[in-house]
């Protein structure tokens, strides 16, 4: 992908484009400064538009709202851990009920919000103790070796 030009150098394009010489067309003046005449006619409209001349989103509320969408779905990402979270502590909770008699611990896993290392980093899990039932040893014969 070629490497976008400098936001000074579009302007600067851009409004020798508007106040053309007498007889200058706006391909004349693409060529001149070593832009293809469609990358200039994009660049007028979208001024057109930022200046409120032209219809259209401005850039400044499309970053807006590519920003609150990123956000939303970031929000969104934690809502879903969170609900998975709770119905797998749920289970945990149910579970944990009956008495145990064994010292022994069981490690629970309890998320925590992703993005705390970043945005759009994975979540992380904790581990948590928890009472866990005793283990009951295998009563079968195991082969001899000879």
């Amino acid at each position: 992908m070629p490497k976008p030009y400098p936001e000074e150098f579009r302007q600067d394009v851009v409004r020798v484009a508007r106040n053309p010489g007498p007889g200058v067309t706006v391909e004349q003046v693409a060529t001149d400064f070593g832009v293809h005449p469609m990358t200039l006619w994009k660049w007028i409209r979208r001024a057109d538009i930022d200046d409120g001349t032209g219809p259209g989103v401005t850039s400044q509320d499309s970053a807006e709202l590519r920003e609150a969408r990123r956000r939303i779905k970031l929000l969104e990402r934690e809502n879903e851990v969170l609900r998975r979270a709770a119905a797998y502590l749920s289970q945990a909770d149910n579970s944990s009920t009956r008495s145990f008699t064994s010292s022994r611990t069981w490690a629970a896993v309890r998320p925590e919000l992703p993005g705390a290392g970043g945005a759009g980093s994975a979540p992380v899990f904790r581990v948590q103790a928890a009472e866990v039932p005793p283990v009951i040893p295998d009563r079968t014969p195991r082969p001899r070796r000879y």
